[in-house]
């Protein structure tokens, strides 16, 4: 029996908890190989401008996953409109057991056309945005089945939660237990604030501006300069020494 192939989906500018949360998961799966994909190899800067993470292999080494994840960030929006990505997203789509989405992820799920008319979630404050891009958004729902094949998951946290339900359906509920218990996925938050109809109005202001200094500050471009060409060849020879 071949691997299941999980590709995870990077992109400068992307939250890495959005990756990051699934891949923790969704590594346990028995015969399972993770990639995480995107343009070329190398190391990826996340919307924090200081934590990279490491594309191993490229849209083009990577046609047929089993399953596939797309993460969010403030970078979520132009990537939405990335040709090379989008194109592969659909064709992969039509070959995957499951494509995934967590927090503004689902914009590039609907930048693809996989989410028209279709009942979806996203971050609580891109709502509307998904909703404009064809979408029926699911404000108050952490998880939507959003068609045959296709899940989306709300904001960052959510995305742990997501790998979990997908495991219990491809490999039952004992599985993604043990998964659960394997990364102790037990969570007592010190504060009930985690969203916007728990929080109040002033933490409400408070996360909007945060939100829009993600924005303003991180585009794909200007994190795309940050990371030098000997910084990419450097990368591109662990990954070569790593993968024989």
């Amino acid at each position: 029996m071949n691997a299941r192939q999980v590709a995870i989906v990077l992109y400068p500018g992307m939250t890495a908890l959005d990756a990051i949360g699934p891949y923790e998961v969704l590594r346990f799966l028995p015969d399972v190989q993770v990639r995480l994909v995107g343009h070329e190899v190398g190391p990826v800067l996340t919307d924090s401008g200081v934590l990279a993470l490491g594309v191993t292999h490229t849209f083009e080494e990577t046609p047929a996953p089993h399953i596939i994840v797309v993460p969010g960030g403030p970078a979520a929006t132009a990537v939405a409109g990335d040709r090379r990505v989008l194109d592969w997203l659909r064709a992969a789509h039509s070959r995957a057991e499951w494509t995934t989405s967590v927090c503004t992820g689902s914009l590039i799920l609907a930048g693809a056309g996989l989410l028209d008319d279709k009942p979806a979630t996203t971050h609580w404050a891109a709502q509307s945005a998904l909703g404009l891009m064809g979408a029926r958004p699911r404000r108050d729902e952490r998880l939507v089945r959003s068609g045959p094949g296709i899940v989306t998951a709300a904001g960052v946290s959510a995305g742990i939660d997501m790998a979990l339900w997908l495991v219990g359906e491809m490999d039952g509920p004992k599985r993604a237990q043990t998964i659960q218990l394997d990364i102790e996925y037990d969570p007592h938050p010190p504060f009930d604030a985690g969203h916007p109809r728990k929080a109040d109005s002033s933490v409400h202001r408070a996360s909007m501006a945060d939100q829009a200094l993600l924005v303003r500050a991180f585009t794909a471009g200007e994190l795309m300069r940050t990371v030098t060409g000997a910084q990419r060849a450097l990368w591109r020879n662990v990954l070569r020494r790593a993968r024989g």
